[in-house]
């Protein structure tokens, strides 16, 4: 558990620097995971109608679950409330100690698909060219916090990627070059198993890729370095109103985020 041990947090923080993620086993009790899994599976039942053909045919994931199109202003609350907890702002206070951000939420599952395999990928490779990825894990800072729903088979990460280049191998496979797949096991990939009440902690430029399997359901929090142009982002719809804020106990993180969006 993250307790006040000085010590213990600069374990985690040294290993989030070296390694680009950490694990806290049982950080979440059973009624704080019960809570959140009842506000997911109403999101997760609506998007799922709303989205059918796509959920069938190749989803594995969905974001803006802070939004107001399928939860009620009770049930977004519940959720803001959850993401900006004690527990939650102490891990992300480690990480990014100045003004932290909040970007988006996504929830990850199991395709519908068969033929759907899990795939390594950075996250800014969505967004830029190979010299833009290279300058992006340099340069900026967002994190993923992950909170499995119910027992799963996990992720499996490459260490120490979220600071430095693809080797041979994991470019190859990554970028599906030279006969490789983005679905092949990497020599230097590590599975990292979770069960509901974990969070795990990682680097979103870091190489990576979830195991599908199991009952996966795993709500993902995505905050970044206000340093790192990230605010245009950020849908206006998952950001909590100012009366929201109100009743919101720790509204920091969303703060920081309508101010940058004021600024751009």
């Amino acid at each position: 558990m993250l307790n006040e041990n000085h010590q213990f947090h600069e374990k985690l923080v040294k290993q989030y620097e070296k390694q680009g993620y950490f694990v806290i086993r049982d950080y979440f009790s059973v009624n704080e995971i019960a809570a959140l899994r009842k506000v997911i599976l109403t999101f997760h039942h609506a998007w799922k109608q709303d989205n059918a053909t796509f959920y069938h045919e190749e989803a594995f994931n969905s974001s803006l679950i802070t939004g107001s199109q399928y939860l009620t202003t009770h049930d977004r609350l519940k959720l803001f409330n959850f993401i900006s907890s004690e527990k939650l702002m102490k891990v992300i206070d480690l990480l990014i100690p100045e003004a932290p951000s909040f970007m988006n939420t996504q929830l990850f599952f199991n395709p519908v698909n068969p033929g759907q395999k899990d795939f390594w990928h950075r996250d800014c490779q969505y967004d830029h060219d190979i010299e833009g990825q290279k300058r992006a894990i340099q340069e900026t800072q967002v994190v993923h916090l992950r909170v499995p729903l119910f027992d799963e088979l996990g992720m499996e990460l490459v260490p120490e990627t979220h600071k430095r280049w693809d080797n041979e191998e994991e470019h190859n496979v990554r970028q599906e070059e030279h006969g490789r797949t983005s679905d092949e096991p990497l020599s230097l990939g590590q599975k990292v198993q979770l069960a509901a009440g974990d969070l795990l902690v990682f680097s979103a430029d870091m190489i990576h890729r979830g195991i599908y399997g199991l009952d996966r359901l795993a709500l993902d929090i995505l905050v970044f370095d206000p340093c790192g142009d990230f605010a245009d982002y950020v849908d206006d719809d998952c950001l909590p109103s100012l009366a929201m804020l109100e009743k919101i106990h720790d509204g920091r993180i969303y703060q920081n985020t309508i101010t940058l969006k004021k600024k751009n």
